[in-house]
């Protein structure tokens, strides 16, 4: 990489590779959820994931790349931690606790990414690039608030041990 250019469609390709790797890990973490609003908020979100895999593509496109090949090791990791705290032996609102810290774990990792790739663009003078992650951030944003008014209520059902 020798230009910011360069480290933009990096970040854009392993944006792709984490958002891909989402769709298939969300329809886990849903089928997992005990709580009614915990699993729509996750429904909600897997929609705007799919939309966020389009918009990388459209946001590549642009820059006349392709989606390439790059494995984001970041949300696969992620998505493992999460996958081992959900065969922990838990009740039914710890469990939904543990899987929204892991969601909020990758929202948070997103969020960061999106900023980044979002003010590379604006460097670059990219302004329908960076409008296409603008729209992929601050649904990650609103997901992350999401699971945070989830999580207040549920860990209010948890008791001490």
């Amino acid at each position: 990489m020798n230009s910011l250019q360069d480290a933009l469609v990096h970040e854009l390709k392993d944006l792709y590779s984490a958002e891909t790797q989402l769709t298939k890990a969300l329809p886990k973490m849903i089928k997992k959820a005990n709580d009614e609003e915990l699993r729509s908020a996750l429904e909600q979100h897997l929609e705007e994931t799919e939309n966020q895999v389009e918009r990388l593509k459209e946001a590549l496109d642009h820059l006349e790349e392709n989606t390439g090949r790059k494995k984001c090791e970041a949300m696969s990791g992620l998505i493992e931690e999460g996958e081992e705290l959900m065969k922990e032996e838990t009740t039914d609102e710890v469990h939904d606790a543990l899987l929204i810290a892991a969601g909020q774990k990758v929202e948070h990792y997103e969020i960061a990414s999106y900023g980044t790739a979002m003010a590379w663009c604006n460097v670059l003078g990219l302004n329908e690039v960076a409008d296409l992650l603008e729209a992929s951030l601050e649904e990650e944003k609103a997901a992350d608030k999401k699971l945070t008014e989830i999580a207040a209520r549920i860990n209010k059902q948890v008791q001490p041990a």
